[in-house]
């Protein structure tokens, strides 16, 4: 795809991967919807790093956990800008628990994760499928995954299933929207970004060195890396559907022989 004049929501974008994305597609003459929750103040700051590039973006307020706020999302970008050629998936939230620990994965914990990570991108694609399907020349979908839902180990076992189920919904989603709309995913490995750091606090930098040292190329992912390979996939073959890209420096099939 062409993304020159192209219209791009992207969910969760003011910070992190979401941010690098919007940055990226910016700068290749797309227009943005950037989304959040709860940050305006970064979500300024990214509309203002591109305005400054002399790109074209807008700032949406909405919690993709709820269906309403989805719909409302969609309907505020194509009211802007008249139409929706790409959709990325990139909200999500966790909270970094022991696997040991059975009794601390309590209901709230659960509740909150499976709604944002997997309702969340159902209610998004729902939402914005008529407007995908009349894209020229098609639209994209792409979920942003985790190599946690491959391996079943990261910051909580209910993250880790809640990835797994987004890879198997790419799946389902690829077969359903063709061919009019491709649907792809992107799987990160350890981010060095400020989630992370937040969520390990203390034990932040023992994991990074650690899950450095255990990849074949010898290092973690930064945001523009994972967004490097999110619009690889867009501006990519359009042959491409129902994939989930790897993108970890070789933690998955490491260490080196």
């Amino acid at each position: 795809m062409q993304v020159d004049g192209k219209v791009a929501l992207i969910t969760g974008s003011s910070r992190g991967v979401g941010q690098a994305t919007a940055l990226q597609l910016a700068a290749m003459g797309c227009s943005i919807i950037i989304n959040h929750r709860d940050s305006q103040e970064q979500a300024e700051t990214t509309l203002e790093a591109i305005r400054a590039m002399g790109g074209k973006a807008m700032v949406v307020q909405a919690d993709v956990s709820r269906e309403e706020a989805c719909q409302d999302l969609v309907r505020a970008s194509v009211e802007a800008w008249g139409r929706l050629d790409i959709l990325i998936n990139n909200a999500a939230t966790t909270d970094f628990l022991p696997f040991a620990d059975l009794d601390a994965l309590e209901e709230d914990h659960w509740d909150r994760v499976l709604q944002t990570n997997i309702k969340g991108p159902f209610y998004m694609i729902r939402s914005a499928r008529p407007w995908l399907e009349k894209a020229p020349g098609g639209g994209e979908i792409i979920n942003i995954t985790s190599i946690a839902g491959l391996t079943g180990n990261g910051s909580s076992l209910a993250y880790c299933a809640s990835k797994a189920a987004l890879i198997n919904m790419t799946l389902s989603m690829a077969r359903i929207l063709a061919p009019r709309v491709r649907v792809n995913a992107v799987a990160p490995g350890f981010i060095a970004d400020h989630w992370t750091r937040e969520g390990l606090g203390g034990g932040y930098e023992s994991a990074l060195n650690g899950h450095a040292s255990k990849s074949v190329l010898g290092a973690v992912c930064e945001p523009d890396d994972v967004a490097r390979a999110v619009v690889s996939i867009i501006t990519g073959s359009d042959l491409v559907t129902g994939q989930n890209l790897v993108c970890d420096a070789g933690a998955m099939i490491g260490p080196r022989a």
